[in-house]
């Protein structure tokens, strides 16, 4: 097959590049460069890889003979992830920006132009499956490294042509590839943290966007000032460090964007959290899923809470202290991964309605 491979220059990918070359397919490597253009060019304290990603892909594709293309994609992913990511803390809600690049830029628009090609393939730790005529994902034997949260909004059709090479393995036998293909970056690093940032901090990167709103701190239980804060998009529920208070350990439990202000609890452990709301689904079979066996992921790991799906509400069987608007919420039964939705608020608010999320009906 003619199969076009998204590349990082980091291990994954590159093994991922290999073993496809090495069953004979024709494969092609592609680069998308989103480092120093609109996105992060005028940050001025972004320090980003992508020379060192470029110099390591080449090294790859020359000793195998690949051919390799730079794509330059600054300009739409900023529209499409930078600025949505924006958006979404501005209004108070925790997004996930790997997630947006996943459902817009690399299975999105890069999918969606690439011509001539029988497949596209990734480094992703993941894996397809037909159920019934649909692809879904499944997760991979590495609960550490599995990367399911992350694509899980992807629509299954654009599954069909997608193929995940080392999603059957575990991070060592990669790394074990790697050593066995001469690799030149066998050694390097995983990459941590959102992908469009480098070794630019989260915080710095809203400061810049956002700037400081002074704002007040209130204690949950009494609404007693306790201090001040810059900005309440620095926060997210369930937040315990940056606090910066004494008497703790403090720890997030709601924000209020319209008055700047951030509730704090030194007793928010024992609040029982384990209801919400989602909307946005993505359900690979095409319907909200219906087993007994219903687990979820609410953050990227291998902790998956067993939960109860009715309507649009989720019901957790054990609670989690760090339920977020704007998180995504990734279901499964057992190794199937059965889709996402995106929480809205935590469903202990009274005034709730089931019936605007029917979307995820």
């Amino acid at each position: 097959m003619r199969i076009a491979v998204l590349t990082s220059g980091g291990v994954d990918s590159s093994v991922a590049l290999r073993l496809l070359e090495e069953q004979d397919h024709q494969v092609t490597a592609f680069y998308l460069k989103i480092w120093l253009d609109q996105s992060t060019a005028h940050l001025g304290q972004a320090s980003c890889p992508w020379e060192e990603d470029l110099e390591h892909i080449r090294n790859v594709c020359r000793e195998a003979y690949i051919d390799f293309e730079v794509l330059s994609m600054g300009k739409a992913y900023y529209e499409k992830v930078v600025e949505e990511t924006i958006t979404e803390v501005r209004a108070g809600r925790t997004p996930n920006p790997d997630v947006f690049c996943n459902n817009r830029i690399k299975f999105g628009l890069f999918l969606n132009q690439i011509t001539g090609f029988d497949q596209v393939a990734t480094g992703h730790y993941a894996q397809t499956r037909k159920v019934h005529g649909k692809t879904h994902l499944v997760a991979t034997p590495d609960a550490v490294k599995d990367q399911t949260y992350f694509l899980a909004g992807i629509p299954s059709h654009k599954l069909e042509t997608v193929v995940f090479p080392i999603g059957h393995l575990m991070k060592p036998q990669v790394r074990q590839l790697a050593r066995v293909y001469n690799l030149s970056n066998q050694s390097r690093k995983d990459s941590q943290g959102i992908c469009f940032l480098g070794k630019l901090k989260y915080s710095d990167f809203l400061k810049h966007y956002l700037g400081v709103r002074p704002g007040i701190f209130l204690e949950e239980e009494t609404n007693q000032k306790l201090g001040v804060h810059q900005g309440f998009w620095f926060y997210t529920p369930g937040q315990r460090h940056g606090i910066g208070l004494g008497g703790g350990p403090w720890y997030v439990v709601r924000k209020n964007p319209e008055e700047d202000i951030v509730y704090i609890s030194r007793r928010y452990q024992e609040v029982i959290r384990r209801n919400f709301l989602i909307t946005d689904c993505n359900w690979f079979s095409g319907e909200p899923p219906v087993t007994d066996t219903l687990e979820v992921k609410l953050r990227h790991g291998p902790f998956r809470h067993r939960c109860k799906l009715r309507n649009s509400e989720v019901i957790l069987e054990s609670q989690d202290q760090g339920i977020a608007e704007g998180q995504i919420a990734v279901f499964y039964d057992q190794d199937l991964c059965l889709g996402s939705g995106r929480i809205i608020h935590q469903s202990e608010a009274k005034n709730s309605s089931p019936q605007k999320t029917s979307d995820c009906l």
